[in-house]
């Protein structure tokens, strides 16, 4: 997912304006690689990886050995192993439209976000982006695919505030050629990188 999601994350995390001392939480942290980068802003606080998936935590693990300020642990976005108001800010990359419940999922975000706090919601598939459709019969697992409208109001329904959404284009090179099963060809890879991915940004309030 790392070399797939790179300069869409990079670009979210600038916008974080993470601090030194801030905690983070990584959720659907996968090998923990979003997770790494975070660290090196986040040191002299700390970043906590959340996974359900145990051959995911493991290889986190292996990978993130030696730096002191990334731990990682089990749990789902809907039942979150974290005490309230823990974290100043939330990363989600490419998980949030697994979620069965996203509005349970929001409630237990909103629970764990230090009043403040921000969370930040990176997706590539949802409907405004009509070339990502295409995986929501494809990926084989029931998975969500909401506007941009839509999620703007599931998140202020759900308590969070000053919600806004922005599309992310991925800035990576496409090659001339394109050989893989998602697209035609290079030119609707071009396109569906230009579209971007939603962004979207919500704060629990003070």
């Amino acid at each position: 997912m790392e070399s797939h999601h790179s300069d869409i994350t990079e670009q979210t995390i600038a916008l974080m304006e993470l601090k030194p001392a801030d905690r983070v939480l990584d959720l659907g942290c996968g090998t923990g690689w979003a997770s790494r980068r975070l660290a090196r802003i986040v040191t002299s606080g700390e970043v906590v990886g959340l996974d359900v998936a145990d051959e995911m935590l493991r290889r986190a693990e292996q990978t993130s050995a030696g730096i002191s300020n990334v731990r990682y642990m089990w749990g789902s976005a809907e039942k979150i192993p974290a005490a309230d108001n823990a974290f100043s800010k939330i990363l989600s990359v490419e998980s949030f439209y697994y979620y069965a419940d996203q509005g349970k999922a929001l409630d237990e975000l909103l629970r764990v976000t230090a009043p403040g706090g921000k969370l930040f919601i990176l997706i590539n598939l949802y409907s405004d982006n009509h070339y990502s459709l295409r995986w929501v019969t494809e990926l084989k697992v029931p998975v969500q695919a909401l506007s941009e409208a839509e999620y703007i109001a599931l998140l202020q329904k759900h308590g969070f505030g000053s919600v806004e959404a922005r599309r992310i284009p991925d800035r990576s090179p496409t090659p001339e050629t394109y050989s893989g099963k998602w697209f035609k060809n290079a030119e609707e890879l071009r396109e569906f990188k230009r579209i971007g991915a939603l962004l979207l940004i919500g704060g629990k309030p003070r």
